[in-house]
């Protein structure tokens, strides 16, 4: 199997998920701003995606630690260290009776994660073309045969 292909492919989904639930947080949360939702509404839809928001984070963050790549591993962990002791705290859920209160800040924070996640969606694009290419095994030369990099390195 081509194991770094399929790492870089389910760091690209899992990160594109995270992306997604932040993104549908952040109108969420914008929504209640503009008064088209209720406090009550907004929190339960908010809540209900805390969890799996961190459980994937902490896997997205857990996959690069066991297959060896630190340097991903060392940019995700910042964020699975702030989900985990929001988690320790239990600051991780929204309060309906305190969210106008804490709007702003709430706000603040989804915007610096997605400005995180936005980053480790580039890095993992920028990773994808070159893990796939290496995991291909037409371009690797095991028999002595034509090796396609080879040809790159001339110019």
């Amino acid at each position: 199997m081509h194991w770094d292909l399929i790492l870089w492919l389910i760091s690209l989904i899992s990160n594109i998920v995270l992306l997604v639930l932040l993104i549908y947080q952040l109108i969420c949360l914008s929504d209640l701003e503009a008064d088209y939702m209720n406090p009550y509404e907004t929190a339960a839809n908010i809540n209900s995606l805390i969890l799996p928001e961190f459980g994937l984070q902490a896997a997205f963050c857990a996959l690069f630690l066991v297959t060896g790549h630190f340097f991903m591993f060392l940019v995700t962990l910042p964020v699975a260290i702030y989900h985990a002791r929001l988690f320790a705290r239990g600051e991780h859920l929204v309060d309906v009776t305190e969210i106008f209160r804490a709007l702003s800040v709430e706000k603040k924070h989804r915007l610096i994660k997605l400005g995180l996640y936005l980053l480790f969606f580039f890095l993992v694009i920028f990773r994808f073309p070159a893990g796939s290419i290496s995991s291909l095994s037409i371009f690797s030369s095991k028999h002595g045969d034509l090796d396609i990099r080879s040809s790159f390195l001339e110019f």
